[in-house]
């Protein structure tokens, strides 16, 4: 594994000037490079998109589904069986009614039990802080000796979210890259996210 600083930046072109600062201190073409991490939710981890299976706000969504069905089976049978009893109507309303009834409530029952996150929830306050912006990626394969000044002097070029990783550094690129995964922080370079 390689010793990689990393850091973040708005832009392009202030990815590059940094790129060039670090070459005029010494490093390499083959040990730096800059890519593009899209934001959040948007780095096409399945078939459809996204990121993630399920939304961590409908996990419990099943389980209110099954209260749901029963629930509305029961009430949809019980209309049906008064519609039967006062209107001398088939049997078979009876069923559809209980039909009916199990699916509004199961669609019910999932809505009761789907949230989101409020802003300024622990849930919410822990994910914003562990999540990985978006913005240009410069990355510097550096040793141990001078890997504070790779991660002095992209902080000095304006890069946010300087960070400290272990990973793979093939051909000149860092080529085990996990945009899900949250960035280590150089504590000596860290100041509040933009």
């Amino acid at each position: 594994m390689s010793l990689i600083i990393a850091g973040r930046f708005q832009t392009f072109p202030a990815a590059e000037a940094a790129a060039q600062r670090l070459f005029a201190r010494g490093f390499v073409e083959e040990d730096v490079t800059l890519f593009f991490v899209n934001p959040s939710g948007q780095h096409a981890r399945h078939p459809i998109g996204g990121d993630v299976g399920t939304d961590a706000g409908a996990q419990a969504a099943p389980k209110g589904a099954g209260r749901g069905v029963t629930i509305g089976a029961v009430i949809g049978a019980v209309v049906g069986a008064a519609v039967f009893a006062v209107f001398k109507a088939p049997l078979f309303v009876s069923v559809v009614a209980a039909g009916v009834g199990a699916y509004i409530g199961s669609l019910a029952g999932a809505m009761s039990h789907t949230r989101k996150s409020k802003p300024g929830s622990s849930t919410s306050h822990a994910n914003e802080e562990n999540a990985r912006h978006a913005g240009v990626l410069v990355a510097v394969h550096v040793s141990p000796e001078s890997q504070n000044d790779a991660a002095s002097t992209l902080r000095e070029a304006g890069g946010m979210d300087i960070e400290r990783a272990s990973g793979r550094w093939k051909q000149g690129r860092w080529s085990d890259f996990d945009p899900l995964q949250p960035p280590h922080p150089v504590a000596e370079y860290a100041q509040r996210r933009a």
